[in-house]
């Protein structure tokens, strides 16, 4: 089923690239146009190519000490924001449609970025410039070519899925990304992306994804309206009615948080059969609690981390940049799932990455990770983070972050003791189900951090 709609999508994407149409300068080869290759200097401090492009977007300084000076002059772009929808014109999904090289074989140098030690691709690595290209075809979608600048300011507000096919990522061929518009609200967009990775003389299917993205005003303190967008074909039409279910489900989901509503009778049932299979029956007492074989307490599979926030790792608004969290998040769960299973864990599935609040530069990043889910093979691991100001020693959620993993072997069912660690099991279940066709772990199926 995966593989059917990866090669649908591959269809569309080749329907939807439009030959000439490049974002780089002077490519003369039109089997190259409209390829905007992901590049990196030697040196750390500089930025790839579409984070240059995003600045040269929104007009935001590369040199720190002027960023507060550019951040003033966009102030000057809010007489362009269009006071209604119906003042855009409508576009095509074709309009915000970019592929992105990455030249992992034909460049060498690049490779050690995206190197990890077991000779694979580092997947964190890969969730950054998912992030950067969700943005860059969204200003696409919303490009005014008499402007200079975009007045918009456009941030990433949700991971809704990741879903890895089985193909292995080898760091030693080039990796392509595509993605473009697939559905769009008021000052929401979805944006659908792939991944491939070049197999002899073809691009495979890697990975898809489904990023959601706001628009903001120049200043990023409220909504701003974005282009209306208009399906062209059959397979369009599919596309945003696809949109609009996901957007009912997302709605559907949160109403049913269990930090909103009790857990269903089933739900109810299933934590009630765990807490009476780890009664002592010696002791006949609900306070005298044993692990059932094979099986671990919930709250020994916790680990922290903490990361000092850096200029280095800024967005072009000058927070915090999203795929950067979205790495370190992803770093940890991946130890995490090592850690508990005692193996090697590949991830399978990433969903509903909530970006709740944006990390200022100069936060304490805390960043804590615990299995909560376990069946067969199949490892839940739940990613919370918070950030602190050194100034102000209270503690805020920004991101929570779910992640399934795979192990080469089959692992310890996971128990919770208290009634929040019930609360997380019965959530790390629901991610777990909504997960689509379960993957069977092959050989050549290596994703790591």
């Amino acid at each position: 089923m995966m593989r059917r709609a990866a090669l649908r999508l591959c269809a569309l994407s080749k329907e939807l690239l439009i030959p000439g149409r490049g974002l780089t300068q002077g490519s003369q080869d039109p089997g190259k146009q409209g390829i905007f290759h992901i590049q990196e200097a030697c040196s750390s401090v500089h930025v790839n190519h579409v984070r240059d492009k995003l600045r040269e977007i929104v007009g935001a300084s590369t040199n720190w000490k002027d960023h507060v000076k550019a951040m003033e002059e966009r102030k000057l772009l809010y007489s362009f924001l269009a006071k209604s929808q119906k003042e855009l014109p409508p576009r095509r999904m074709k309009d915000s449609y970019i592929e992105v090289l990455l030249p992992l074989g034909s460049e060498p140098e690049l490779r050690e970025k995206y190197l990890t030690v077991q000779n694979t691709v580092r997947f964190g690595r890969i969730l950054e410039d998912l992030d950067s290209l969700g943005v860059l075809v969204c200003y696409m979608h919303t490009k005014n070519d008499s402007l200079k600048m975009s007045p918009l300011s456009i941030v990433t507000a949700l991971v809704d899925k990741i879903d890895m096919c089985k193909k292995s990522l080898s760091p030693e061929q080039d990796i392509k990304f595509s993605g473009h518009v697939s559905w769009v609200g008021k000052s929401s967009m979805e944006v659908k992306m792939k991944m491939f990775q070049l197999h002899g003389n073809e691009f495979c299917p890697v990975l898809d994804a489904t990023f959601v993205m706001v628009a903001r005003d120049a200043e990023n303190k409220g909504p701003a309206f974005v282009n209306p967008l208009i399906p062209g074909n059959v397979e369009e039409e599919e596309l945003f009615r696809q949109g609009e279910l996901n957007k009912g489900k997302r709605i559907a989901f949160s109403s049913t948080s269990l930090l909103k509503m009790a857990p269903s009778a089933k739900e109810r049932n299933t934590i009630h059969e765990m807490f009476l299979s780890t009664l002592d029956p010696k002791t006949i007492s609900f306070q005298s609690r044993v692990l059932p074989p094979n099986a671990v307490w919930m709250e020994s599979t916790k680990l922290k981390s903490l990361e000092v926030c850096h200029p280095q790792e800024r967005n072009i608004f000058n927070r915090i940049f999203g795929g950067f969290l979205m790495r370190k998040a992803y770093e940890l769960a991946w130890a995490t799932a090592c850690n508990f299973s005692g193996s090697r864990s590949f991830v399978v599935a990433v969903d509903d990455i909530m970006f709740q609040k944006p990390v200022e530069i100069g936060s304490l990043l805390f960043l804590s990770s615990q299995v909560c889910f376990t069946q067969n093979n199949y490892i839940q691991v739940r990613v919370h983070s918070e950030v602190a100001s050194l100034q102000n020693k209270e503690h805020m959620t920004t991101n929570v972050f779910h992640f399934t993993f795979m192990s080469e072997k089959e692992v310890p069912l996971v128990y919770p003791k208290t009634y929040g660690e019930s609360m997380l099991y019965l959530d790390g279940q629901r991610h777990f189900s909504s997960m689509s066709v379960p993957v069977s772990l092959r050989k050549d199926y290596r994703v790591e951090p």
